[in-house]
């Protein structure tokens, strides 16, 4: 039998809030945040990611925010390229649709743990998806959370998959 072919899996990781938040987070929310978190899974040569406009797609660090912060190496995969776009057609038309997005609750961290989880079998970093628990653990990050939960944020520079809205 021949040997399967290994996909690299990688995090792409992205500081939103450009630094901002290492130093302003002790003095707004009383404790200290590393970054405001936007994560991708970028395997078979492009990278993917879940905003208000559900599930888009580009060439590695493609978007607007450029290069990642950081690139965690979440493993490897044996799942084809097509087997994968297969199963991302069948989260955007399903749990990850843009109407679906929710900046604490299910948003692009909530996505690529998601994806990672499907072709690794891994998690991605709990830094990063306990990032809201803690904001909201805060009193400011309550009072804040009507405007907060309002938020979409939609990385501009990437295409998005899945059928234009309003068609079947």
């Amino acid at each position: 039998m021949e040997p399967s072919n290994l996909y690299p899996v990688k995090l792409y990781v992205y500081d939103l809030s450009k630094g901002l938040a290492r130093r302003l987070s002790p003095i707004m929310l009383g404790k200290q945040l590393e970054g405001i978190w936007h994560t991708s899974i970028v395997v078979h040569k492009d990278e993917f990611f879940f905003g208000s406009g559900g599930i888009s797609s580009c060439p590695p660090g493609g978007t607007l925010l450029g290069p990642p912060d950081s690139v965690v190496d979440v493993g490897s995969t044996e799942v084809t390229e097509e087997i994968f776009l297969e199963y991302l057609s069948s989260l955007g038309e399903s749990q990850f649709r843009g109407e679906a997005y929710n900046l604490f609750e299910h948003n692009c961290n909530t996505f690529s743990n998601e994806v990672a989880q499907f072709l690794t079998g891994r998690k991605i970093p709990s830094y990063i998806t306990d990032l809201p628990s803690e904001v909201l653990s805060t009193p400011f990050g309550q009072a804040l959370r009507p405007l907060l939960d309002s938020i979409q944020i939609q990385p501009p520079g990437g295409s998005t998959m899945g059928r234009p809205n309003g068609q079947s």
